[in-house]
């Protein structure tokens, strides 16, 4: 590239860092290897990433960007199901003299670290080992990826050019600056940022399966369970559940369990009358029945706006007509309190605020591809979208500990559709992320816990159809975190998800019904799995080309029909009871569904007469 040699020295360099693109709509790869460096040109040292063709150049090329009129374009139409911040970046803008368009195709680029603003961690997965960097015009890079370690090697490697400060507010967050060589030397071991420990792989797993080789991996299947396990849970004395111990402190249950048949379910009407419901007092009289017609057939649009207030907990069931009144008032107030802290804070302040900036940035991102072809957020400078943009944004300040996460606005997005009116959009979200939020905390541990209770349940439901994705090395069913994360919200369409979540939202019959939904879908897709020639990657394939192709009331018969098959099984494993929430580790009883009292006693006695009455041929 015609540079002197004498003004070039490579500082550090490693292998196998992926950069992770936005290309998921093209031809090219959402995942390329390369290289990452630290040199010095002519004095100054810059961070540098090149993919492998590029290998033997002394200076990359820099990243491209779009044009402004191709990007829009792709923007609203991009439908990037759940990505975290590092698997899909928005276009990268010109910030800088130093990052420009590059050319020819391949990714690459370089950023003097004057240039650098901030170094973050993943928030989205279940391993630590991927780096968002952020130039201080604000923009992030494309995030990369260590496939292969070397997370604490690069730092250190930096650590001789710039101090890394930790965000008070922020953990994940480090904030960069060149070191002054007068000041005395920050230890590096302080810093705790990273480690390069083996659940990376967890993380490539689930988000980059095409570009993810496991060579050198005797039993990856190991490696997961060993990533997912479990809290451990004690087994009270006198209990002995019928499980079989495969592997220790991961007992997926059950060796011939029999379940006895399922039985048939048919959905009910959905709810069309809610004044037939309240006294005169406007208050709700029976709150367990409106559940109950929720839950077996939904409710008609033009009553949803008023029942989700309850089913959110936007207003109490037992509240009057008259005191809800002084609720949306007291609400009302509530949220433009907390909206005008955002909205008063000068462009200043916010430059020194890098949390709060870097949650604006990424709203602004993710409201620009959520549900866009709906016509309530569709085009340019649509309210719809303002909304959207300002109920997330005052989020961040109703819940600082949390912020805002990518794939929450895929949450509020059909609330908002729904209610019409923005305080009572924002205080139904916050209903909803009582349920949720620990799916969107950093540790990850709930998502961890679903994807093993999900395991539990459809090893004992169907240990056949278990052993096979056990077999492809898909038997940590890490291809449905998607599905958990954000209820299923990008494999239904948006009518039927509108439907899904109000049933979900009564909580019944049991708290983790979601799971038996993810497993009446995974059943459904028996048939295509075993017996074929379904790999790791095909079963991915195959499992996410199912978006958009479920039969929503199919699936839903089905797993209510799974669940009064388990709960009419004597001799239902523990783990199985615990899932389903019918297990009480407090009772010295024996565990079976037959010994258990009150609320799920009653469950049982309402699914053991749906049963009596129409039944199906078991499998099993």
């Amino acid at each position: 590239m015609g540079e002197n040699v004498e003004d070039f020295k490579l500082i550090f360099e490693k292998e196998g860092v992926y950069l992770h693109t936005n290309a998921k709509r093209s031809n090219q790869e959402t995942s390329i290897p390369g290289f990452v460096r630290i040199v010095e040109r002519a004095g100054v040292p810059a961070l540098e990433w090149s993919p492998l063709e590029d290998e033997g150049r002394s200076a990359p090329a820099v990243l491209y960007t779009k044009k402004d009129d191709e990007a829009g374009e792709e923007e609203a139409n991009f439908d990037p199901g759940y990505e975290p911040d590092w698997a899909v970046i928005s276009n990268v803008k010109k910030d800088s003299n130093h990052v420009s368009v590059r050319n020819s195709g391949q990714w690459a680029f370089s950023l003097p670290l004057s240039e650098l603003y901030s170094l973050r961690r993943s928030r989205f997965s279940l391993g630590r080992n991927f780096l968002v960097l952020t130039s201080k015009g604000g923009h992030p890079l494309p995030p990369l990826h260590f496939h292969r370690g070397g997370t604490r090697e690069l730092l250190r490697a930096l650590h001789r050019y710039i101090v890394l400060e930790q965000s008070p507010v922020d953990g994940r967050l480090f904030l960069a600056c060149l070191r002054d060589p007068n000041a005395a030397a920050q230890p590096f071991d302080k810093l705790q940022f990273l480690d390069d420990g083996g659940s990376d792989i967890v993380m490539r797993f689930i988000q980059d399966p095409y570009a993810t080789t496991f060579g050198g991996f005797s039993k990856v299947t190991n490696f997961f369970r060993a990533t997912l396990r479990p809290p451990e849970t004690p087994v009270p004395r006198g209990s002995q559940p019928s499980q079989c111990d495969d592997e220790p402190e991961f007992e997926l249950i059950t060796c011939g369990v029999e379940l006895g048949p399922r039985p048939g379910v048919t959905r009910g009407k959905p709810l069309d009358k809610w004044e037939d419901f309240l006294d005169s007092e406007g208050r709700v009289m029976d709150q367990e029945k409106i559940k109950e017609l929720v839950f077996r057939g939904g409710i008609v649009p033009s009553l949803r706006k008023e029942v989700w207030k309850f089913l959110l907990g936007f207003y109490p069931w037992n509240s009057t007509a008259k005191e809800r009144e002084s609720i949306l008032q007291d609400k009302t107030n509530e949220y433009f309190r907390m909206k005008v802290q955002w909205k008063s804070v000068s462009e200043e302040q916010e430059m020194r605020n890098s949390l709060l900036r870097g949650y604006r940035n990424l709203i602004e991102r993710d409201v620009n591809r959520t549900d866009r072809h709906n016509t309530f957020f569709s085009g340019n400078d649509n309210p719809g979208l303002a909304l959207l943009h300002d109920v997330l944004m005052t989020y961040c300040m109703y819940n600082f500990d949390l912020g805002y996460v990518q794939g929450m606005s895929d949450l509020l997005a059909p609330i908002l559709f729904v209610t019409q009116n923005e305080v009572v959009s924002f205080w139904c979200l916050t209903g909803f992320m009582d349920l949720v939020h620990q799916n969107f905390e950093e540790s990850q541990e709930a998502m961890k816990k679903q994807l093993y209770q999900l395991s539990v349940l459809l090893k004992a439901l169907d240990p056949e159809l278990f052993d096979f994705l056990d077999s492809q090395d898909s038997g940590s069913l890490c291809f449905c975190f998607r599905w958990l994360l954000i209820w299923f919200k990008r494999e239904f369409s948006f009518e039927d998800i509108l439907t899904l979540w109000e049933v979900l939202w009564t909580r019944l019959p049991c708290d983790n019904f979601h799971l038996l939904i993810a497993c009446s879908i995974l059943e459904s897709q028996r048939g295509e799995l075993i017996g074929s020639d379904h790999d790791f990657n095909t079963i991915l394939k195959h499992i996410n080309e199912l978006t958009m192709k479920l039969d929503l009331q199919g699936i839903l018969c089905e797993a209510e029909a799974i669940y009064q098959q388990l709960l009419c099984c004597k001799e239902l494993p523990l783990k199985v009871q615990q899932v389903l929430g019918l297990y009480d580790p407090s009772s010295s009883e024996e565990s079976s569904p037959g010994s258990q009292s009150g609320e799920a006693q009653h469950r049982l006695d309402q699914s053991e007469a749906a049963a009596a009455s129409s039944h199906v041929p078991s499998r099993h």
